[in-house]
């Protein structure tokens, strides 16, 4: 049994933060359901991952009888995620107003990316733009070149979809409390913001160039952290920041060289680094890997998408899981007396629309007229 076990939670269909929020609060045991539109694409190719443990439900909330099976679900959950700009759910007739009136303890959950209020906050936008104006996307990058974009990590997944888990959990625990629901409003614009804590501290008490990419501790000006390219054309990462790791990765790579022992004289870093991509250029990337197994400094091969799951570090802690021939990250974190789990993969479109329905208390005929007027669609 999950942490979240008797949990429910109803995900409306969206992309990339919101399936992600779903798929965690799933994985920890909550009895998740997915409302999908009519005709959408299949979740086993449109959510192949984030789609586990997951119900798929197919409404077509623009008609009375699918808005009303909505509403009927609502009423036996616990947390709703909408992932839509702000307005769509009020205009379908089912915002905060009307779906806390029915059930007085739901936690409403919001995720977009500018947040419900302010001047963006109807206007389109992606990962690449939320980050872009918190400072993140500037200080990403090689000195003198333009700024790198990061895959989606930052603004969809850090500080969207972590965040969007982190809103509802604490609203239920609240709930639990005050028997009160309330609107959670999760801005992806917000939690990079929060991701970006340390960097703004530091800039403002003068310990971080926040004008300049590759010029701080962090950022890839240092030797001791950065990426290095290997004899084979394969990467290694280093971070090796604190003196004793720095002293291992010295004595690893078999580096004597007494300019070394300054490893904080910053005006020698770009010599340093030159010296210290010699030396890691002398072997291949698995070579570098096993000289420094075992070791302190601090020191990893970067591996491709394909190879990290069999990386034996990975596969010994089984940070990957095998689920029906599909790769996925396991459950995450780990509960020692309530342990996550992946119950099964994504289900196809529609799965589970007619035993979500009747197990709020439809009839079996009034879940036939809701399929024989398409306000809602069973697979098969």
């Amino acid at each position: 049994m999950g942490s979240l076990s008797g949990y429910t939670v109803i995900e409306l269909a969206g992309i990339g933060p919101a399936p992600m929020g779903g798929m965690i609060l799933a994985d920890m045991g909550a009895d998740l359901i997915r409302i999908e539109r009519p005709g959408a694409a299949d979740p086993k190719m449109t959510e192949p991952v984030s789609g586990r443990n997951k119900k798929s439900v197919v409404l077509d909330l623009k008609q009375p009888g699918g808005l009303a099976a909505l509403m009927k679900l609502i009423e036996h959950a616990d947390a709703l995620i909408d992932p839509y700009r702000p307005g769509v759910c009020e205009k379908l007739g089912f915002g905060p107003d009307e779906c806390l009136l029915r059930n007085p303890r739901l936690v409403f959950a919001r995720m977009t990316g500018w947040g419900q209020t302010g001047p963006l906050a109807q206007a389109a936008g992606h990962d690449l733009n939320y980050i872009a104006i918190t400072g993140a996307l500037h200080a990403i990058g090689r000195r003198g070149e333009r700024p790198v974009v990061p895959l989606n990590l930052v603004g969809d997944f850090g500080g969207g979809g972590m965040l969007l888990v982190t809103g509802i959990l604490a609203a239920l625990l609240e709930a639990s409390k005050s028997g009160q629901g309330q609107v959670v409003d999760v801005a992806m614009v917000d939690g990079t913001a929060q991701l970006m804590w340390m960097m703004q501290g530091f800039q403002q008490i003068g310990a971080w160039n926040a004008e300049a990419r590759e010029a701080n501790l962090l950022d890839g000006a240092a030797h001791f952290y950065d990426t290095y390219e290997c004899a084979d054309g394969k990467y290694v990462a280093v971070g090796a920041i604190e003196p004793q790791f720095y002293a291992e990765l010295l004595s690893r790579a078999e580096i004597s060289d007494p300019q070394f022992q300054a490893q904080h004289d910053s005006a020698h870093w770009p010599e340093m680094k030159e010296k210290l991509a010699a030396v890691l250029k002398t072997k291949t990337r698995d070579e570098w890997d096993t000289v420094m197994a075992g070791s302190d400094a601090c020191f990893a091969p970067v591996l491709t998408m394909v190879e990290a799951p069999q990386y034996a570090a990975n596969n010994e802690r089984s940070v990957y899981t095998n689920v029906g021939g599909m790769i996925h990250p396991s459950p995450a974190p780990r509960f020692a007396r309530t342990p996550s789990e992946i119950r099964h993969g994504t289900r196809s479109l529609g799965n589970d629309t007619v035993s979500v329905l009747e197990g709020v208390g439809l009839s079996e005929s009034e879940v036939a007229e809701l399929l024989s007027s398409g306000a809602a669609v069973q697979k098969g």
